[in-house]
């Protein structure tokens, strides 16, 4: 899990480009998405996580976001 608050502007765009990370998630609420999100675009910049994977944001405890990640997409332990 990475914080977003850690990462410059231009380290951020080069993990997203390179697929290093492909899910983003409000820490407070324990929610993760698509980073495609509407939901999670609005969301404090201090709030946001990303994550490797669907099996990385499971491990830490956050459940899918009903609007953009369907509920048969996710992959149970």
């Amino acid at each position: 899990m990475t914080h977003h608050e850690s990462l410059s502007h231009q380290q951020l765009h080069k993990l997203i480009r390179d697929k290093t990370i492909t899910f983003g998630g409000n820490r407070r609420l324990k929610i993760y998405g698509l980073l495609s999100c509407k939901s999670g675009k609005r969301m404090k910049k201090s709030n946001r996580v990303f994550f490797k994977g669907e099996d990385e944001a499971l491990k830490n405890g956050f459940r899918p976001c009903k609007n953009c990640v369907r509920k048969d997409s996710v992959r149970h332990f």
